[in-house]
Formats: C-alpha cells, sequence, structure tokens
C-alpha cells in the first residue's frame, strides 16, 4: 500500500496492464496552457503555461507573451498565474503570491506585499490603478474544488471574505473598497474608471456564489448597491462602453466557473433585467461589449462552441464561427478577445490535436505556439451523435477504439460529465482519471450530454430540476441504445464511470438498471440527505431541489441511490479525495459499506489531502491504474 494513501479496499487488484501508466507518462509530457489574455488593442497574446512541482499541480506557470501577428518569439515574463493586460497594452499584470507587473522590454516588479490571497487583477481605464480580489490572511484560495482545510475547534467561525481591493499601479498602496462582509466574486470597471459592477454574496464565499446578487459600488466610497436579485445564478458582470448598461450570464448553474445560461442587461442605476437571448437553443457563457447595442458572444452549441455579434434591438446572433471544441471563459478560461472584438486568442485543442494558443481575426486564427507539435493521438476518433429521448433531441460525442477494427466487437464506457450543469466537449485528454484514455485502452467511450447539460438552451438545461436520475438517465440510456445500433460494442460488456455528479450517476444507473457489468465512481453522492448536512456548497441543491432536505426530505430520498441500493449487483470501485467540499468522503463511505454488507464486489479508495480534484500525480495514476484495472477485470 503506497504511504500517501488512505486506502479502505476488498482484495486487490493485480495489474498486469502497463498500458495506462505508459498513457500517462505520455500525457503528462504535454506541455498545458491554463490561462490566455489578448491586449486591448488586439496586438499581443500573454498565457499561463502550467508546470508541475514535485508531482503536484501548483494552479500556476510560466507566464509568456507574443505578439499576435507572430513576427517574434515567445517572451518569458515570469512565473505565476492570473494574468491581465494595461489597456495601452505595455504591462502585464499577474500574480504570485503577491501582485507583480511586467512591462514590455523594461522588467518586471513585485508590486504589492500582502497577507492573504490575491487573485483576479484588473486595470482601471486610464492604467493608473489596478483592482484585484483579496482575502486577508487567508492561506489559499480555488473555491471548493481543492482540499477543504482540516477543521477543528469552533467550525465555521473564521471567514476569509475576497474584498476588491485597488492597488496604485506606481506606489503599490492598496486600499481595500469593499464591505468586510461580502465576499466579491467577479467585477468590472465601470468605462469612467469610478466605480464598479460586481457580484458578491455575503461569506462563506464557497457555499454562497449560487445566491449571489448584482451590485455597483463607487470606487472612492465602496458602498455597494443591489442592482439585481437574480432569480438563479449570475456570472461574467460587464459594464456597456456608454456606462448606461450592465450585463452578464444568467441561468441554472451548478458550478462557479461553469458558466452558462442567457446573456441578460439590466439599467447600471437598477431595474428591471432584459433577457436579449430568450429561448435561444444554446448557452452563452461569456460576452463582451462591441458597442451599446453589439455584443460579441461566446456560446456552447450542442457538444461544441460558437462565436458571433449579438444584436440587442433583435435578438438575434450572425454567427462568426463555430468548431468542434470548447471555448469558454471562467472555470480552465481558454478565450480572451480584443477591445473591439475583431481579434480573439484561444487556447485550441481537440481529441485530434493538443493544446496550442492561437490568436487572430475571428474565424481565420494563426498559431502562435507550436510547443506539443510532436505529440499525436493514442486513442481512436471522435464521432457526434444525436438521438431521442422522450421530447429531447440528445447530443454526445463517441471515441472509437484505437486501431479500431470494424470486424470485431468491443466493450464500451460510458462517462457522464459533473455538473450536472456543463458540457462534453472535444478536448486533448489530461494526465488523470479521463474516461478518454479508454479509447487507447481498446474500448469504446461514451459521452453523452443529458438533459441538464449546457449546448441546447435554458429549458433543456433545467429538465432536470427536481428530477435528478429520472430523464437524464434515459437519455444516457437511450444514447447507449443509439450506439449500439451503429457501432460493433457489446452490450454484455458495458461499463460507467463518472466523476462529481457524473460519480452520483455512476452510483443512481447502477441501483437502476443491470446493464452495466462494471463502474467506478469518483467523488460520487450516494445519500442526497445525509449530504445536505455533510457538504461545503449546500446552497446549490434548493434551485435543483426546491427547497432544503429539512423541508421537504421525499425530493431528496426519491434521487438517491443508497434508497435503492438492495438492487446493486455492479462491481463498483469507488474513488474520493479525503478532503473533499463538494462530495464528502462519507458519501463514498456510505455505498461503498452497503455494497459490503450486500455482498457485491466493491472496493474504496481515499486519497489523503485531495479534494474534490485530485492534484498529486502519483494519485491521478493510481487512480487511473485502478479504474482500468477494474474495467480489465469485469468487462474483458
Amino acid at each position: 500500500m503506497k504511504a500517501a494513501l488512505l486506502v479502505v479496499l476488498s482484495p486487490a487488484i493485480a495489474f498486469a496492464q502497463p498500458k495506462p501508466a505508459a498513457i500517462l507518462d505520455e500525457l503528462a509530457a504535454v506541455r498545458a496552457f491554463d490561462e490566455i489574455a489578448i491586449s486591448p488593442d488586439g496586438r499581443r497574446v500573454a498565457w499561463v503555461e502550467k508546470v508541475v512541482l514535485k508531482g503536484r499541480d501548483p494552479g500556476k506557470g510560466a507566464v509568456f507573451e507574443a505578439p499576435v501577428d507572430g513576427k517574434r518569439a515567445p517572451v518569458k515574463l515570469g512565473t505565476g498565474h492570473h494574468i491581465a493586460w494595461s489597456h495601452d497594452g505595455t504591462r502585464l499584470a499577474y500574480v504570485d503570491t503577491q501582485l507583480y507587473v511586467a512591462t514590455l522590454g523594461a522588467g518586471t516588479r513585485k508590486l504589492t506585499n500582502l497577507v492573504g490571497y490575491v487573485a483576479e487583477p484588473s486595470w482601471s481605464p486610464d492604467d493608473a490603478r489596478i483592482a484585484i480580489l483579496f482575502a486577508e490572511n487567508a492561506a489559499s484560495g480555488g473555491g471548493p474544488i481543492e482540499a477543504e482545510p482540516l477543521q477543528t475547534g469552533v467550525i465555521g467561525a473564521e471567514i476569509h471574505n475576497q474584498r476588491l481591493t485597488v492597488v496604485d499601479a506606481r506606489t503599490g498602496a492598496a486600499k481595500q473598497v469593499s464591505p468586510a462582509d461580502l465576499h466579491v466574486y467577479e467585477y468590472d470597471w465601470s468605462p469612467d474608471g469610478k466605480t464598479f459592477a460586481l457580484t458578491a454574496a455575503p461569506g462563506p464565499g464557497d457555499n454562497n456564489w449560487w445566491t449571489a446578487k448584482l451590485y455597483t459600488m463607487p470606487a472612492a466610497t465602496g458602498a455597494a448597491t443591489v442592482i439585481h436579485k437574480p432569480a438563479l445564478q449570475i456570472a461574467a458582470p460587464r459594464w456597456s462602453p456608454d456606462g448606461a448598461m450592465v450585463g452578464f450570464i444568467g441561468g441554472l448553474m451548478s458550478d462557479q466557473g461553469s458558466t452558462g445560461g442567457d446573456v441578460f442587461t439590466v439599467p447600471a442605476a437598477g431595474g428591471e433585467a432584459t433577457n436579449r437571448t430568450p429561448g435561444r437553443p444554446s448557452s452563452p457563457n461569456t460576452f463582451s461589449w462591441l458597442a451599446a447595442s453589439r455584443m460579441l458572444v461566446v456560446e456552447y452549441v450542442g457538444g461544441s462552441s460558437a462565436i458571433g455579434t449579438l444584436d440587442l434591438a433583435t435578438g438575434k446572433i450572425e454567427q462568426a464561427w463555430k468548431g468542434d471544441e470548447g471555448v469558454h471563459t471562467g472555470m480552465f478560461s481558454n478565450y480572451a478577445a480584443s477591445r473591439d472584438g475583431k481579434t480573439i486568442a484561444m487556447i485550441r485543442a481537440d481529441w485530434q490535436h493538443p493544446p496550442e494558443i492561437w490568436a487572430g481575426p475571428v474565424g481565420a486564427l494563426r498559431q502562435i505556439t507550436s510547443v506539443n507539435a510532436a505529440r499525436r493521438p493514442l486513442w481512436g476518433e471522435a464521432k457526434s451523435l444525436t438521438w431521442k429521448s422522450d421530447a429531447f433531441s440528445v447530443q454526445g460525442w463517441l471515441l472509437y477504439p484505437r486501431d479500431f477494427d470494424a470486424a470485431k466487437r468491443y466493450p464500451m464506457i460510458v462517462s457522464p460529465h459533473g455538473g450536472p450543469a456543463s458540457v462534453a466537449t472535444p478536448r486533448w485528454p489530461q494526465p488523470r482519471l479521463d474516461p478518454a484514455i479508454f479509447s487507447a485502452l481498446g474500448y469504446f467511450v461514451f459521452l453523452p450530454n443529458a438533459r441538464g447539460s449546457y449546448g441546447q438552451g435554458e429549458a433543456f438545461t433545467r429538465a432536470n430540476v427536481k428530477d435528478f436520475g429520472g430523464g437524464d438517465l434515459r437519455d444516457i440510456v437511450a444514447g447507449v441504445d443509439a450506439v449500439l445500433k451503429i457501432a460493433p460494442v457489446d452490450p454484455e460488456r458495458l461499463g460507467i464511470t463518472g466523476w462529481s455528479y457524473g460519480g452520483y450517476m455512476t452510483m443512481w444507473a447502477i441501483t437502476q438498471t443491470q446493464r452495466f457489468k462494471a463502474a467506478v465512481a469518483g467523488a460520487g453522492i450516494a445519500n442526497w440527505l445525509s449530504y445536505y448536512g455533510q457538504n461545503a456548497i449546500d446552497q446549490w441543491m434548493i434551485p435543483y431541489f426546491g427547497a432544503s432536505a429539512y423541508d421537504d426530505p421525499a425530493i431528496y430520498a426519491k434521487s438517491a441511490p443508497i434508497t435503492f441500493v438492495k438492487r446493486v449487483k455492479t462491481p463498483t470501485l469507488i474513488i474520493v479525495g479525503e478532503r473533499d467540499g463538494e462530495c464528502p468522503p462519507p458519501q463514498s463511505y456510505e455505498l461503498w459499506h452497503a455494497l459490503k454488507t450486500l455482498g457485491v464486489p466493491t472496493e474504496l479508495v481515499v486519497y489523503a489531502g485531495e479534494g474534490h480534484l485530485l492534484r498529486d500525480a502519483a494519485h491521478k495514476r493510481d487512480a487511473l491504474e485502478r479504474a482500468a484495472g477494474w474495467f480489465e477485470k469485469y468487462l474483458r
């Protein structure tokens, strides 16, 4: 047993299959990009190239800058993350514990000496000040996906709200501006630099993003005024160029940073919000203002992405680009646009192409980097599928096995995505328990975007409200049937795996059907009733269940795998991080204990010190190897 792991298990599996380790080694050698920013004038692009320190993902990397025209090689400016261009395009702010400013051709200087967590710099319109989000005395940030701190003593007594803080770009003098009792999530400077628009809620910040409101706040006084209380979630506040309106994305969102919904505007002085994309069969996830009456909008369309110009007067979007890749800002942002919207920058990747930096006019991008040119896909080709389920047309991605032979019949692994408000789009697989890797191991891999996903409009995203595990599982099963009609998949060798909400769907599926012969549930949820009192983010549940678990326990029980656990026959591997606040380990223990008691083959692995996402390279490797061994044993 590895010293770095806390493992509770049934008899161990011998891993004779060497391929998962070799694939992880290859994926780990890919140079990954984490953030991108384009100068307001569209002439320069900056990005963060991730590095791994002592086997862990540090969340930062090397900061590079290059001209969009490609006439000069990229230049490394420093090490950090949270990058932001000045309006004149001559300076780049970034965070490496403290705030730094790199002046092109003139070096870099440390600007602050703050005690706490610093994030998200943004220059004032005159470039004289830099706003940041600052949590004083907080040891770290990153939100609820990171490992929760070990808690003893009085629980919840100490709250480190993230406050909007203004730094003098010349002297480094910093002033906390926003109220001490508000946690600020996102913000934007007004065109005159006198006021902020911000999304905020009382702390603790990890839990209350789902109840955030839209505020305006004078930079001089910090007196925050609510101008909009959304019915659901809100993200990406942006001032119109004339200062008359604030735009934002509103809709049903299950995770901070995973944005989708409709584009709204509200008068800057307050008033009724106007939905600018009502009934649109897609999910806008970010936008930028081009003029007082036009926006550049990025949206998920099915399992793909598109960019287009929204005319506020007509509500029509003129599409300028569409591609089979995921384009988004927020968590793991890979897109940025110039001030006039004519030039964009992207971290581009899909199933067949590893990540590289691209920039240029919309629809005519130039490849800026070629650091992964030698990398080739180890998995098979991908096809987009659509199928009918109830009244919906559902989309998903099917990855064929590597070295596919049409004369053979193959096992298939089904992988519902997390969220549930998210979407599976083409991408280059990550060096972890990524379901796409199983294509390289000789499996078909099916990635359904069931109801609750982005990509088909708000009605589709909201279609699983008060129905977790109902219509979404029907969508998945109908998708499996659609695959069986077109591909040589052995229906007696179906597996299922997922993480977070996908982990829940894995746990749920094995209680509802015997079609899956093996399951691997990562960071899942076994019992919604007990989960409500265990997790660190219970506010996300109210919009989906309609009430708390104390007010309507029946709605929680009807979707809980533990309610139907005596039906389970499927051998199930369960994986979770020791300090996961989003899907706490007791949920995994609860299902494991039940399956063990009922005599169902099972194994539980708890990874020491990990949060909702595994960060340690050894843990990522172990999780993939165990999952591969589990499927090898029960599906081959």
